[in-house]
């Protein structure tokens, strides 16, 4: 089965990475361009038959290792 983890930084949590791409597209022109989040998807194979229990099993891998839940959060596709 395959899953999906977007990581992102929380709301209100300075987004460094995301403001240099806001300033760099808007030196290329794109001055409409705001909010931007720059953030990461890790994607990788289960071998789980079971599309809940494989979901449980993302979640659980985000809450210890894939995502810092103090200043990120995340969303777990997986199909």
């Amino acid at each position: 089965m395959r899953a999906k983890v977007h990581v992102f930084l929380k709301e209100g949590v300075l987004d460094v990475q995301g403001k240099a791409v806001e300033q760099a597209l808007h030196g290329l022109g794109w001055a409409d361009v705001g909010h931007v989040r720059v953030g990461k998807t890790i994607e990788f194979e289960l071998a789980a038959g079971d599309k809940a229990k494989a979901e449980a099993q993302v979640q659980a891998m985000c809450e210890k290792l894939l995502a810092n839940t103090v200043i990120e959060s995340y969303r777990v596709e997986v199909g």
